[in-house]
């Protein structure tokens, strides 16, 4: 049986839609059909990180008066998300956003969208070999020198990392390249094994239990490449009362600010989900009213496009010394909400 997570919006703002970086774009969402629909497909949406994207499909689609839904696995799963995939092309949609899991999977269900006309960007995580349009999110491999840069610094440049990762992920892949080009130029840290927790936090808990009561050599550091490993591994870690260790996170699960704030995770890198999810929405919409001639050009060989091949949304390093302020601004923002 098939499982699949669904968050709709149908509101009935009638804002104006600011310009994007496509020309020709404006107007107001008087010009949208009832019947428009958009879709985000993603994997393991449960966690925080894509209720948060989920919350900046629903505000830009409240803003044009469409209808737009998450959807996807509740849990790391490839098959179930081209499952889910391959059913929201049937519906026809407007358009598609999707964060691909598994590029050898999720790519050819791209390409048949766009064949059938139908947008698809991906964001957060990519499919570049694919037909997609362009990708919206972090500049994964930049994230990675970031967490490398700061790994090192904490380690006064010696000891043994351990990686938590999901090897499939073409983001995450980036974001070990970028890891892995900093210490190039450090080889005092060294990466003594790289974990695949398949997006299951109960792995990554009961893989760090291992390391602490089992290993007989003991990382000095833990990096996580994903949004709930690191959480896990802290709360190992203080449950053994195990101290000294470096851990290096990746975006803002509640957990995980929580460790920050304890000074238990050293610092995690913050990514922007909501910007990713609004503003690819934003973009999408742009393409279904102002139609490209083809889906099927060469864009990002094209130094005409009309569309740009990546939109870096940034990235933030966040620690103890402006976790708060983090933390303070997020609360506003959602009051704003």
């Amino acid at each position: 049986m098939k499982t699949h997570t669904v968050v709709h919006t149908f509101l009935g703002a009638s804002l104006a839609v600011s310009s994007l970086a496509i020309p020709g774009c404006g107007g107001a969402s008087h010009y949208h059909d009832v019947n428009e629909s958009y879709y985000l497909v993603a994997s393991n949406n449960k966690v925080s990180y894509w209720q948060t994207a989920a919350a900046g499909l629903t505000k830009a689609a409240a803003q044009m008066d469409v209808k737009a839904a998450m959807v996807g696995s509740p849990t790391y799963d490839p098959k179930v998300e081209h499952e889910e995939f391959q059913r929201i092309i049937a519906k026809k949609p407007s358009g598609i956003l999707v964060s691909v899991s598994d590029a050898g999977i999720i790519g050819p269900d791209i390409d048949a969208a766009i064949a059938q006309g139908i947008p698809v960007i991906t964001m957060d995580s990519d499919a570049p070999a694919s037909k997609r349009l362009l990708f919206i999110g972090t500049n994964n491999y930049d994230a990675g020198k970031m967490g490398g840069q700061t790994l090192v610094k904490l380690l006064n440049g010696k000891g043994t990392v351990v990686v938590f990762s999901i090897p499939e992920q073409e983001n995450l892949q980036e974001r070990l390249r970028g890891y892995k080009s900093v210490l190039e130029t450090n080889p005092g840290v060294k990466i003594a094994e790289v974990i695949d927790m398949r997006g299951a936090a109960a792995t990554a808990f009961d893989k760090t239990t291992d390391i602490v009561e089992k290993a007989k050599i003991k990382p000095d550091a833990f990096v996580c490449l994903e949004s709930v490993s690191c959480a896990e591994v802290a709360d190992v870690l203080e449950r053994k009362s195990v101290t000294g260790k470096v851990i290096v996170a990746m975006d803002t699960d509640p957990r995980t600010l929580q460790f920050v704030q304890k000074g238990l995770i050293s610092a995690t890198i913050a990514q922007k989900p909501f910007t990713m999810a609004y503003y690819g929405m934003k973009i999408l919409d742009d393409l279904v009213h102002h139609k490209l001639p083809t889906l099927t050009a060469n864009f990002a060989q094209d130094s005409f496009s009309p569309i740009p091949t990546r939109v870096d949304t940034g990235a933030t390093l966040i620690d103890k010394s402006n976790v708060d302020g983090f933390l303070k601004a997020q609360q506003d923002a959602n009051a704003g909400h």
